[in-house]
Protein backbone atom coordinates (compact mmCIF):
# COMPACT_ATOMS: atom_id res chain seq x y z
CA UNK A 1 0.00 0.00 0.00
CA UNK A 2 3.12 2.08 0.40
CA UNK A 3 2.88 3.78 -3.45
CA UNK A 4 -0.58 4.29 -2.92
CA UNK A 5 -0.21 6.26 0.61
CA UNK A 6 2.55 8.05 -1.53
CA UNK A 7 -0.06 9.21 -3.94
CA UNK A 8 -2.88 9.84 -1.28
CA UNK A 9 0.33 12.20 0.44
CA UNK A 10 0.86 13.73 -3.58
CA UNK A 11 -2.41 14.75 -4.08
CA UNK A 12 -3.70 15.80 -0.29
CA UNK A 13 -0.52 18.50 -1.08
CA UNK A 14 -1.71 19.41 -3.94
CA UNK A 15 -5.23 20.10 -3.39
CA UNK A 16 -4.01 22.26 -0.56
CA UNK A 17 -2.26 24.56 -3.22
CA UNK A 18 -4.83 24.17 -5.50
CA UNK A 19 -5.89 27.60 -6.77
CA UNK A 20 -8.77 25.80 -8.69
CA UNK A 21 -11.13 25.09 -5.36
CA UNK A 22 -14.25 26.13 -7.05
CA UNK A 23 -14.08 22.95 -9.29
CA UNK A 24 -13.33 21.05 -6.33
CA UNK A 25 -16.56 21.97 -4.38
CA UNK A 26 -18.42 21.97 -7.47
CA UNK A 27 -17.60 17.96 -7.59
CA UNK A 28 -18.33 17.86 -3.49
CA UNK A 29 -21.61 19.91 -3.79
CA UNK A 30 -22.92 17.19 -6.77
CA UNK A 31 -21.97 14.63 -4.22
CA UNK A 32 -24.19 16.10 -1.21
CA UNK A 33 -26.77 16.62 -3.97
CA UNK A 34 -27.18 13.09 -5.11
CA UNK A 35 -26.40 11.85 -1.08
CA UNK A 36 -29.76 14.08 -0.50
CA UNK A 37 -31.59 12.34 -3.46
CA UNK A 38 -30.66 9.12 -2.28
CA UNK A 39 -31.68 9.06 1.31
CA UNK A 40 -33.19 12.31 2.73
CA UNK A 41 -31.93 15.42 4.02
CA UNK A 42 -30.75 14.51 7.24
CA UNK A 43 -26.99 13.65 7.51
CA UNK A 44 -27.68 11.39 11.24
CA UNK A 45 -30.11 8.66 8.99
CA UNK A 46 -28.08 9.13 5.46
CA UNK A 47 -24.57 7.90 6.38
CA UNK A 48 -23.42 8.66 2.62
CA UNK A 49 -24.65 12.24 3.33
CA UNK A 50 -22.57 12.34 6.87
CA UNK A 51 -19.76 11.48 4.55
CA UNK A 52 -20.03 14.11 1.91
CA UNK A 53 -20.72 16.83 4.26
CA UNK A 54 -17.30 15.64 6.26
CA UNK A 55 -15.49 15.53 3.12
CA UNK A 56 -16.53 19.30 2.00
CA UNK A 57 -15.48 20.30 5.79
CA UNK A 58 -11.81 18.77 5.15
CA UNK A 59 -11.48 20.99 2.15
CA UNK A 60 -13.28 23.90 4.42
CA UNK A 61 -15.95 24.43 2.37
CA UNK A 62 -18.33 27.00 3.84
CA UNK A 63 -21.06 25.90 5.74
CA UNK A 64 -23.41 28.09 3.61
CA UNK A 65 -22.66 26.25 0.47
CA UNK A 66 -22.76 23.16 2.09
CA UNK A 67 -26.27 23.95 3.53
CA UNK A 68 -27.34 24.92 -0.21
CA UNK A 69 -25.87 21.74 -1.69
CA UNK A 70 -28.74 19.82 1.08
CA UNK A 71 -31.41 22.40 0.37
CA UNK A 72 -30.93 22.11 -3.33
CA UNK A 73 -30.96 18.16 -2.91
CA UNK A 74 -34.37 18.35 -1.13
CA UNK A 75 -35.90 20.60 -3.93
CA UNK A 76 -38.06 17.73 -5.88
CA UNK A 77 -37.76 19.79 -9.33
CA UNK A 78 -33.63 20.42 -9.28
CA UNK A 79 -32.04 18.12 -11.74
CA UNK A 80 -31.36 14.89 -11.29
CA UNK A 81 -27.81 13.11 -11.25
CA UNK A 82 -26.78 9.61 -12.89
CA UNK A 83 -24.04 7.75 -11.68
CA UNK A 84 -21.64 5.98 -14.05
CA UNK A 85 -18.55 4.86 -14.65
CA UNK A 86 -16.03 4.25 -17.26
CA UNK A 87 -12.98 2.23 -17.91
CA UNK A 88 -10.14 2.34 -20.54
CA UNK A 89 -6.42 2.26 -21.10
CA UNK A 90 -4.14 5.08 -21.20
CA UNK A 91 -0.76 5.48 -22.71
CA UNK A 92 1.52 2.59 -21.94
CA UNK A 93 -1.52 0.25 -20.93
CA UNK A 94 -1.77 1.96 -18.28
CA UNK A 95 -5.48 1.34 -16.53
CA UNK A 96 -7.93 3.82 -15.76
CA UNK A 97 -11.01 4.06 -13.72
CA UNK A 98 -13.10 6.97 -13.92
CA UNK A 99 -16.66 7.39 -11.72
CA UNK A 100 -19.00 10.24 -13.05
CA UNK A 101 -21.99 12.02 -11.94
CA UNK A 102 -23.84 14.03 -14.95
CA UNK A 103 -27.05 15.07 -15.84
CA UNK A 104 -26.65 14.48 -19.29
CA UNK A 105 -25.06 10.94 -20.15
CA UNK A 106 -24.32 11.04 -23.68
CA UNK A 107 -22.56 14.23 -23.01
CA UNK A 108 -20.23 12.44 -20.47
CA UNK A 109 -19.11 9.17 -22.64
CA UNK A 110 -18.50 11.36 -25.85
CA UNK A 111 -16.38 13.30 -23.88
CA UNK A 112 -14.51 10.75 -22.01
CA UNK A 113 -14.31 8.77 -25.55
CA UNK A 114 -12.87 12.14 -27.07
CA UNK A 115 -10.43 12.01 -23.80
CA UNK A 116 -9.26 8.65 -24.16
CA UNK A 117 -8.79 9.31 -28.06
CA UNK A 118 -6.78 12.74 -28.06
CA UNK A 119 -4.16 10.98 -25.48
CA UNK A 120 -3.77 7.93 -27.47
CA UNK A 121 -5.91 5.99 -25.78
CA UNK A 122 -8.62 3.61 -25.36
CA UNK A 123 -12.45 3.09 -23.84
CA UNK A 124 -12.83 -0.20 -23.05
CA UNK A 125 -16.30 -2.05 -21.45
CA UNK A 126 -17.25 -1.66 -17.94
CA UNK A 127 -15.96 -4.67 -15.59
CA UNK A 128 -12.96 -4.73 -17.80
CA UNK A 129 -10.73 -3.78 -15.34
CA UNK A 130 -12.61 -5.32 -12.18
CA UNK A 131 -9.28 -8.06 -11.89
CA UNK A 132 -7.23 -4.85 -12.08
CA UNK A 133 -8.41 -2.26 -8.97
CA UNK A 134 -9.95 -3.53 -4.95
CA UNK A 135 -12.41 -0.94 -3.36
CA UNK A 136 -11.12 0.32 -0.62
CA UNK A 137 -12.25 2.64 2.12
CA UNK A 138 -9.52 5.88 2.71
CA UNK A 139 -9.11 8.32 5.58
CA UNK A 140 -7.09 10.72 5.62
CA UNK A 141 -6.88 12.00 9.39
CA UNK A 142 -4.87 15.21 10.65
CA UNK A 143 -2.59 13.90 13.26
CA UNK A 144 -2.78 16.83 15.73
CA UNK A 145 -2.31 15.97 19.05
CA UNK A 146 -3.35 12.58 18.71
CA UNK A 147 -0.76 9.31 20.46
CA UNK A 148 0.32 7.65 17.51
CA UNK A 149 0.69 4.49 19.36
CA UNK A 150 -2.92 4.39 20.96
CA UNK A 151 -4.19 5.74 18.02
CA UNK A 152 -3.17 3.25 15.23
CA UNK A 153 -4.08 0.28 17.73
CA UNK A 154 -7.81 1.92 18.19
CA UNK A 155 -7.44 2.12 13.91
CA UNK A 156 -6.68 -1.69 14.08
CA UNK A 157 -8.96 -2.99 16.20
CA UNK A 158 -11.59 -1.60 14.24
CA UNK A 159 -10.61 -3.57 10.88
CA UNK A 160 -7.49 -0.96 9.33
CA UNK A 161 -5.80 -3.11 6.62
CA UNK A 162 -3.04 -0.53 6.75
CA UNK A 163 -2.06 2.97 8.60
CA UNK A 164 0.79 5.36 7.28
CA UNK A 165 1.46 8.51 8.94
CA UNK A 166 3.39 10.77 6.49
CA UNK A 167 3.49 14.98 6.94
CA UNK A 168 1.53 15.22 9.79
CA UNK A 169 -1.21 13.00 8.17
CA UNK A 170 -2.59 9.11 8.68
CA UNK A 171 -3.82 7.50 6.19
CA UNK A 172 -6.11 4.96 7.26
CA UNK A 173 -7.19 2.13 4.64
CA UNK A 174 -9.68 -0.40 5.36
CA UNK A 175 -11.83 -3.32 3.28
CA UNK A 176 -14.70 -1.76 1.91
CA UNK A 177 -17.12 -3.77 4.26
CA UNK A 178 -15.77 -2.15 7.30
CA UNK A 179 -16.16 1.32 6.05
CA UNK A 180 -18.69 2.21 7.93
CA UNK A 181 -17.87 0.80 10.87
CA UNK A 182 -14.86 2.86 10.66
CA UNK A 183 -16.44 6.12 10.23
CA UNK A 184 -18.63 5.30 12.97
CA UNK A 185 -15.68 4.44 15.55
CA UNK A 186 -14.08 8.10 14.25
CA UNK A 187 -17.15 9.69 15.00
CA UNK A 188 -17.33 7.64 18.79
CA UNK A 189 -13.77 9.21 19.12
CA UNK A 190 -14.85 12.75 18.16
CA UNK A 191 -12.42 12.62 15.34
CA UNK A 192 -13.34 14.32 11.85
CA UNK A 193 -11.32 12.96 8.89
CA UNK A 194 -10.55 15.07 6.30
CA UNK A 195 -11.51 12.81 3.86
CA UNK A 196 -13.37 9.58 4.34
CA UNK A 197 -13.81 7.95 0.82
CA UNK A 198 -14.27 4.46 -1.06
CA UNK A 199 -11.58 4.43 -3.58
CA UNK A 200 -10.30 2.35 -6.02
CA UNK A 201 -6.96 0.96 -5.04
CA UNK A 202 -5.25 -0.93 -8.07
CA UNK A 203 -3.21 -4.06 -7.02
CA UNK A 204 -0.14 -3.72 -9.50
CA UNK A 205 1.11 -0.63 -10.59
CA UNK A 206 2.23 -0.40 -14.49
CA UNK A 207 6.00 1.38 -14.65
CA UNK A 208 6.94 3.53 -17.65
CA UNK A 209 9.77 6.16 -19.14
CA UNK A 210 9.47 9.34 -17.87
CA UNK A 211 7.94 11.00 -20.93
CA UNK A 212 5.20 8.26 -21.33
CA UNK A 213 4.12 8.60 -17.77
CA UNK A 214 4.28 12.59 -17.95
CA UNK A 215 1.55 11.58 -21.23
CA UNK A 216 -0.59 9.42 -18.74
CA UNK A 217 -0.76 12.23 -16.23
CA UNK A 218 -1.77 14.74 -18.80
CA UNK A 219 -4.92 12.42 -19.59
CA UNK A 220 -5.65 12.16 -15.90
CA UNK A 221 -5.64 16.30 -15.42
CA UNK A 222 -7.76 16.30 -18.16
CA UNK A 223 -10.18 13.69 -16.47
CA UNK A 224 -9.84 15.68 -12.98
CA UNK A 225 -10.93 19.46 -15.44
CA UNK A 226 -14.59 17.75 -16.55
CA UNK A 227 -17.04 18.59 -14.19
CA UNK A 228 -18.97 15.49 -14.41
CA UNK A 229 -15.80 13.35 -13.32
CA UNK A 230 -15.85 12.84 -9.48
CA UNK A 231 -12.50 10.84 -9.13
CA UNK A 232 -10.29 9.42 -11.43
CA UNK A 233 -8.18 6.13 -10.53
CA UNK A 234 -5.51 4.23 -12.71
CA UNK A 235 -2.16 1.83 -11.97
CA UNK A 236 0.96 4.24 -13.59
CA UNK A 237 3.13 3.53 -10.81
CA UNK A 238 4.60 6.80 -9.35
CA UNK A 239 8.04 6.92 -9.25
CA UNK A 240 10.14 9.30 -7.50
CA UNK A 241 11.35 10.90 -10.20
CA UNK A 242 7.92 11.24 -11.87
CA UNK A 243 6.78 13.07 -8.77
CA UNK A 244 9.74 15.74 -9.19
CA UNK A 245 9.27 16.50 -12.50
CA UNK A 246 5.22 17.60 -11.64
Amino acid sequence: MSGHSKWSTIKHKKGALDSKRSKMFSKLVKEITVAVKEGGPDPEGNPRLRVAISNAKGVSMPKDNIQRAISKGSDKDSASFIECTFEGYANGGVAIFLEATTDNQLRTISNVRSYFNKHNGSLGTNGSLSFIFDRKGVFTVPKGTLDADEFEMEMIETGAEDIQLEEDYFTITTALEDFGAMMKKLEALNIEPESAQLQRIPKDTTALDLENARKVMRLIDVFEEDDDIQAVYHNLELTDELMESL
